[in-house]
């Protein structure tokens, strides 16, 4: 079983600038040496009910993981012209780096008509890890026979030489909710000799346990010759404001990353009593830092009140 101790809240925009004015959202992290760079999703102001979502970082004193010494002037990447599959919004969730380059994934937003949203996987690269320019104008990972609906949170490993591994969010079926149509997606598996082309598994590979589980963030760390995967889940509906129904966190395990043992009792954090994580907690990361392992995860509202971390006690 593993043991999380809970460290704070490290940083949240508050109205930080026009584009990066709240949510801190999929928090991921590289190591620079001296500090830690932690990538995540933001939103503007929201205008007519209506927000775009960006990608923006902050860099960590790597001895004091909650001082923000630097915090991103522009957006990441520049969102999609009309029609495009990231017109709306651009989340960053994953980064490779190969040589001098970084390769970054994220979903992509645009809206609907009959549906509030649609996401789809995109890829960029960029030279100096700050800002990124968009391989094409569309999706590397979007709709297909077999998966029809929603792609998201891509959360990518590359192990040895040509060996990648890709697990996101495919969406299952769309909902009616009390207000609006509510997505229910689970987390599947692609693979990938390159980074670019990927074979695609639509089969779901973690098993569900509540009413139209739905399922993302899957951070992977290998132990002791086993892959251990925090994730986060929630209920299909209501979930929004109802205590015990918003995100929690999973864990399964597995020898070879394809075929996974969910067991939930393992996972080690929870909601606290009080504060910005004592409604949901959700979108792990998990780094190692130095000789420690760290979880970086959002709380309450989907991230709206920023990003803490955790150091896992084993």
């Amino acid at each position: 079983m593993f043991k999380w101790n809970k460290k704070g809240l490290i940083f949240s925009p508050n109205g930080y600038s026009e584009w990066m004015y709240s949510h801190a959202q999929c928090p991921f992290t590289l190591d620079f040496g001296d500090y830690i760079r932690v990538y995540f999703s933001t939103r503007e102001a929201y205008k007519d009910g209506m927000s775009r979502a960006h990608g923006g970082w902050v860099d960590l004193d790597k001895d004091n993981l909650k001082k923000v010494i630097r915090i991103a002037d522009q957006p990441m990447v520049e969102l999609g012209g009309r029609g495009e599959f990231d017109e709306f919004g651009s989340m960053p969730n994953s980064i490779v780096q190969i040589g001098d380059e970084y390769f970054l994934y994220y979903c992509g937003w645009t809206r609907a008509a009959s549906v509030p949203y649609c996401w789809e996987i995109g890829l960029a690269s960029g030279n100096d890890a700050r800002t990124f320019k968009k391989i094409g104008k569309g999706p590397i990972i979007g709709p297909t026979m077999d998966e029809p609906y929603l792609h998201a949170c891509p959360q990518v490993y590359k192990i040895g030489e040509n060996d990648w591994h890709m697990f996101y969010l495919s969406g299952q079926c769309w909902l009616q909710g009390e207000e609006k149509m509510e997505s229910q997606y689970l987390i599947v598996h692609a693979t990938s000799k390159d980074g670019f082309h990927w074979n695609r598994d639509p089969r779901p590979i973690i098993e569900p346990k509540v009413e139209y589980e739905s399922q993302t963030s899957a951070a992977i760390i290998k132990l002791d010759d086993m892959y251990h995967m925090f994730f986060c889940y929630r209920y299909g509906l209501d979930f929004r404001n109802t205590l015990g129904r918003g995100y929690a966190m999973g864990y399964a395990y597995s020898k070879d990353l394809f075929e996974w043992t969910r067991d939930d009792s393992k996972v080690g954090i929870g909601v606290s009593e009080s504060g910005w994580d004592s409604k949901m907690i959700a979108y792990p990361h998990v780094t190692q830092i130095g000789n420690k392992y760290y979880m970086f995860y959002c709380g309450n509202d989907f991230g709206k009140e920023g990003f803490g971390y955790a150091e896992l006690e084993y």
